[in-house]
């Protein structure tokens, strides 16, 4: 991987954020401790997870993938050289945004990341039973503690971002600096117009969600074939969609000329658009893992964007 550095507020980044969405789930330790190894062997440093990953794999009870990021760091001593973002909000013992939960559930993943500081703390979904005055002076709080350094968010409604930074900005408290969306080839809707506007005005850098649509990007998912993976109901449903089919065959065309995998050309498509620096992206075994590292770094030509942009409208 290109040892291409981004920006997110004041922290420097790897181009491609490596998400831990399957460590304790699909990746068990031993994987994921490898994937970890090769990611941050070529180049990589931004890993993102959640304190409720993973908590819907059958014996688990949430937390699982921050407690391996965590003894993995510990392990290689590599702390102070990892990024590491984690969300608020979701834990089966931790819903909500109230104050007292976001501080409650901020120290338990510090306990399970083993470290003394989240990089990059979101708020995983609205909560919109508190007030966004509650909820920045929390995190607020927990900047000018020292257990966060920068804060973002991930899904909420536009009017409610919109008064997040206007309160920020008022006050003089800490601002969202990032914002995860759910945003790919086949998932254009919900962040291209009203929302990505509201980034590009207040430079809220963005980390996309599901960039390989669940797998469906990386080209694997074809009529008549059956994928053994845990989201291929998910992935082969773009399939039944004019947008899936043209997409597969505009990655098709790309990937051919370009000489690079499907899922490298899919986010490097994404690291192309307007305000994204980083988008995420989570390999279960070691041979998902070298398409991804591909690309920081890769630069599609011109043309090639405008076919993949064309086809996916």
């Amino acid at each position: 991987m290109a040892n291409t550095t981004k920006k997110i507020g004041d922290l420097d980044v790897s181009g491609l954020c490596l998400g831990g969405n399957v460590f304790g789930w699909t990746a068990d330790r031993d994987t994921s401790f490898q994937i970890l190894d090769a990611y941050a062997a070529s180049g990589g440093d931004f890993i993102d997870t959640a304190d409720s990953y993973m908590a819907h794999a059958p014996g688990n009870k949430g937390g699982e993938s921050e407690e391996i990021i965590g003894e993995w760091t510990k392990a290689r001593g590599n702390r102070d050289d990892i990024v590491i973002a984690t969300k608020v909000g979701q834990h089966p013992q931790r819903k909500g945004l109230a104050a007292a939960n976001i501080k409650a559930a901020a120290d338990d993943s510090l306990r399970r990341l083993r470290t003394d500081r989240i990089d990059l703390y979101y708020t995983h979904f609205d909560d919109e039973s508190v007030p966004v005055e509650e909820i920045m002076t929390a995190l607020d709080e927990l900047v000018k503690a020292g257990k966060v350094r920068q804060i973002a968010v991930s899904n909420i409604e536009l009017g409610r971002l919109e008064a997040s930074l206007a309160f920020s900005e008022r006050e003089g408290t800490a601002r969202y600096v990032a914002i995860q969306p759910h945003y790919n080839l086949v998932s254009r809707d919900t962040y291209e117009g009203p929302r990505r506007d509201i980034a590009e005005r207040h430079g809220l850098a963005c980390v996309p969600y599901y960039g390989l649509a669940s797998g469906f990007l990386t080209g694997k998912y074809r009529p008549d074939t059956e994928v053994d993976s845990a989201r291929a109901g998910r992935a082969a449903k773009y399939l039944d969609t004019e947008r899936g089919r043209k997409v597969l065959e505009a990655l098709d065309e790309v990937a051919r000329e370009s000489g690079l995998s499907h899922a490298t050309v899919a986010l490097a498509w994404l690291g192309a658009q307007p305000t994204v620096v980083a988008p995420i992206a989570s390999a279960r075994t070691m041979e998902q893992l070298p398409p991804l590292l591909e690309v920081s770094g890769t630069v599609l030509k011109d043309d090639q964007v405008s076919r993949l942009t064309e086809a996916s409208a």
